[in-house]
């Protein structure tokens, strides 16, 4: 498997010369958001600064583990980390987060129009249960 994985890289167009930091700051960021612990370190940290032991606590992992969670969102650039000593405070920085959302919307048009044509059928399915109860209904004499 990670023979042909390796080998579909060396293959692919996007070599490691042709990659541009953009790219390889995206990769990052998708990397590090694929893991359900690193993303609800991210919400933890949502409009708050915490130590790396109040991070911790909620989780059923080492400290160790948290930290090493915390060193991949710092390399993706997801979270500022400032020491003083011994104690490490973490806080959230979204602008990698918006430059992802930036690129996948870039690809919205090609599941727009699905969701047109499901409006489009959804409407048309309510229109019809419409005049369907409307037929049913008794008149009055």
């Amino acid at each position: 498997m990670l023979i042909k994985i390796a080998a579909m890289r060396r293959a692919s167009p996007a070599s490691a010369a042709a990659r541009e930091p953009a790219d390889e700051a995206l990769d990052r960021v998708f990397a590090a958001l694929a893991d359900p612990v690193r993303r609800a370190i991210l919400r933890r940290l949502d409009g708050e600064e915490l130590l790396v032991s109040e991070l911790a606590k909620p989780f059923a992992i080492s400290l160790q583990a948290v930290s090493r969670h915390i060193q991949v969102l710092v390399r993706a650039g997801l979270i500022k980390q400032e020491r003083t000593g011994r104690i490490s405070r973490c806080r959230l920085d979204a602008g990698p987060i918006y430059e992802a959302a930036v690129w996948i919307n870039r690809y919205s048009k090609y599941w727009q129009s699905q969701f047109d044509t499901l409006a489009a059928w959804l409407d048309r399915i309510e229109r019809r249960k419409r005049a369907a109860k409307a037929r049913r209904k008794p008149r009055k004499p």
